[in-house]
Parts: C-alpha cells; structure tokens; sequence
C-alpha cells in the first residue's frame, strides 16, 4: 500500500513513521508512505500556502492551487486519481470498520489540514472522503493522519506477525479485548486466572468471551448493542443482575 501525505509539516510525521510495526511494514514493501511538502507547490515566490477568507472572518484559509499542485502530481506519478482524503473534524468518524475498509485500498492520498481550514474547491473537487479521529480541534491534520495510517496499515496482512493478532483486537468483534497475562504467574501477591493454565482451550476461549462481555458492559455498554451477540452471550449478560437496566439487547 501507498500513501502520500499532503502537510504544511513533513518533520512532524518522521517520527511514528520510522519507529516500531510502521518502520518494518515499509522495510519489507509491505507500506510505502510518501509525505509531500505542499509548500513545494505555491505559485509564488515565498512559498504562501494560505490567504484571507472572502467575506471577512477570522483566520486563514488554504488555496487551493498548492493542494491542487500537489494532488495532481501524485496522480501522475501514479498513472490515476487514487482516492483523496482530508482529515477534518467535518468528517465522519474513524473506526475499525473504516480502517479495514481503507486498509484493503493500494493508493490513498491524505489532506492534513491547517488555519480554518481549506479552500471549498477542494473538497468539491479533489476530495472523495473527509475523516474525523474525534469531537475536538488539533492544530492541524498531522496527528490524526499518523493515527489513521497507524490503524490502517497494521491490518494489511502481513504487517503484523499473526493474523489473530489483529482480529481478537478491541472493536474487531464490535466487544472490549479479554485482559491478558504472561510471566511470572504470580506478582506482588496477584495471580494469572487458573482456568488461563489449565489447557483447556473450549474453557479459555469461552472465559474470554465472558471477559470481553463483562468489560464492555463496564467500560463501553452502549458497544454492546452494536454488536452481533449469540443467545450464549446474552443468557450470560442477562444472568448479571441489576447492571442491564435499560440495555437493549434484542
């Protein structure tokens, strides 16, 4: 998979893309990730990237001919217009299902935005998706890029060291991860739950259904009714007394 990323700041991403999972996915081909200075692509002389808004307000907006520039280099170097996006608090939320969906893509250009955002004739013509990490402002669109890429490119297979690595993961199943446990079997007076050393495969797994269950009825309940439960799952959680109250689990 490549990815270009189209930001005013380049050395802000060299960090969390050299490092750990996401060094070893471009070492071995696996994740191509290009950051493309969009000041390269002013039409003038001091490299502006941004201007005054029409119709007056605070703030500064981007132009658009850099991104424009920009965008439409990448799509030559490519042969084609992958799919665009810019990252905005406008757009709809990331999750998991999003990032497997993104994930099976070979192209994909991402937008940071900066000041008030961009120029409209971007998005109404460069952009084909607008994605948001959450329902708060950063200073711009480099943090949550890395975050998208990071979610991302852990599920192209191969960049993980097993594929169940990524599939028993929080949210995978639409349910809280089971907790976990290694060495040593006991540690400062707490020990590893006996059924976990018993071999009992059928017994473990379902110990840690039960614990998924329990912990996103706890942490994250309203996960609970977006998620596809069997008629085990809910004779367990109906058997937990005065904690369902009002939880829909039809």
């Amino acid at each position: 998979m490549r990815v270009d990323i189209l930001t005013l700041f380049p050395e802000m991403l060299n960090g969390p893309f050299s490092s750990s999972i996401l060094k070893r996915a471009q070492e071995r081909g696996l994740l191509e990730i290009n950051l493309v200075n969009i000041r390269d692509y002013s039409p003038n002389k001091h490299h502006t990237v941004d201007d005054t808004p029409y119709g007056g307000g605070a703030g500064m907006v981007m132009s658009p001919e850099p991104l424009f520039g920009a965008v439409e280099q990448v799509a030559r170097e490519l042969g084609f217009m992958p799919g665009v996006v810019l990252m905005s608090p406008q757009g709809r939320p990331f999750g998991q299902a999003l990032a497997a969906q993104l994930s099976r893509e070979k192209n994909l250009i991402i937008i940071c935005g900066h000041y008030e955002g961009v120029d409209e004739r971007v998005r109404e013509t460069l952009v084909t998706d607008e994605i948001s990490i959450g329902d708060y402002i950063l200073t711009g669109g480099e943090l949550p890029a890395a975050v998208l890429v990071d979610a991302v490119a852990r599920l192209i297979p191969g960049v993980l060291g097993e594929a169940a690595s990524a599939e028993e993961e929080s949210f995978t199943t639409g349910l809280l991860e089971y907790p976990h446990y290694t060495r040593p079997r006991e540690y400062r007076g707490q020990e590893v739950p006996e059924i976990l050393l018993s071999g009992h495969h059928e017994e473990i797994r379902k110990w840690r259904r039960r614990q998924s269950l329990l912990r996103t009825l706890e942490r994250r309940p309203e996960l609970l009714g977006q998620s596809e439960l069997t008629g085990g799952d809910k004779k367990f959680l109906s058997g937990i007394r005065g904690i369902l109250t009002g939880l829909d689990l039809s």
